[in-house]
């Protein structure tokens, strides 16, 4: 399976790593870093090297979910740090492993960052996927999806989609508990976020800065201090993901939340269509079985 692929290659990468290491993965044409080394450091050139290549074959892999996925133009860099071996290399510092092949579309910077963020979440929940032994979901995620990637020739409207169906597929064969548990498991796996007083609204400006919502408000918590509870309600517009099923795909904004609040992650979501956008309201009962954190349903607003 591909999932096994991805996490096996995500594994290597890391076994190359130093915490200390004075060479990093860069796209030579963007300057971004790459996914799945977007944080990583490598202790010598030919670790970096190594894992360049894995680099590469880890996106390669995600092209087959996704074909205008875009391609990096891999190099390595090393910093101030490297000492011996930069007097040792009359060239240290770039080492060009690919040709660009990016297109006009998918280069453009309105919605590289768009691109590149649901391709990390959805990464990542296939590479838990696979490690959960969740086969047959990961290939009904694929299957329909392979089956409109033709049509679409919008890279956003494709990543988008594929957050979409990965939303409803894991909400239509998975329990409410095992969701959560793909849910935590995905969050560990995207690079980590500095704790923040505020996880809901980082979030939510993250998602905002990336272009997967226009704009947002969020009223003051209420807390039921008796049950030990606490709610929210959110106001969304122009959210980009559509509602399927009589549910709202929510994947992208509870993974950001796992990841920024690991300890308390939100029990139940709800929404509902007010005509101008979705209102949201995000339950925290640390009792309570989960609910809608994948795919939240939508009520009405009586």
């Amino acid at each position: 399976m591909i999932g096994d692929t991805l996490a096996e290659l995500r594994t290597r990468i890391d076994a190359l790593t130093s915490d200390d290491g004075a060479y990093y993965l860069v796209c030579g044409r963007t300057g971004d870093r790459p996914v799945p080394a977007a944080g990583a450091r490598f202790p010598d050139r030919e670790s970096a090297r190594t894992a360049a290549r894995t680099v590469e074959q880890y996106r390669a892999y995600l092209r087959r979910y996704d074909p205008r996925y875009p391609h990096f133009d891999v190099i390595v860099c090393q910093d101030d740090r490297a000492t011996e071996d930069s007097a040792a290399d009359p060239d240290p510092d770039t080492w060009t492993l690919s040709t660009p092949v990016l297109d006009g579309a998918a280069a453009q910077p309105s919605n590289r960052d768009l691109v590149e963020f649901c391709h990390r979440v959805a990464a990542a929940v296939f590479e838990t996927l696979s490690d959960a032994g969740h086969d047959a979901t990961e290939r009904a995620i694929t299957s329909d999806y392979d089956a409109v990637a033709d049509a679409l020739a919008d890279p956003d409207g494709l990543c988008l989609y594929l957050l979409e169906r990965m939303a409803t597929t894991l909400d239509r064969r998975l329990t409410p508990t095992a969701q959560a548990r793909v849910l935590t498991d995905a969050a560990t796996r995207l690079a980590p976020v500095d704790p923040v007083e505020d996880p809901l609204s980082d979030t939510l400006g993250s998602l905002q800065r990336r272009g997967l919502l226009g704009a947002y408000r969020q009223s003051p918590w209420a807390a039921d201090l008796d049950a030990g509870t606490r709610s929210v309600d959110v106001h969304l517009s122009e959210y980009a993901l559509f509602p399927r099923r009589g549910r709202l795909p929510v994947l992208p904004l509870v993974v950001g939340l796992y990841r920024r609040h690991p300890d308390r992650p939100p029990s139940s979501l709800r929404a509902v269509d007010d005509g101008d956008g979705w209102r949201l309201t995000l339950a925290l009962d640390a009792d309570a079985e989960p609910n809608g954190l994948i795919s939240a349903p939508i009520r009405s607003d009586a």
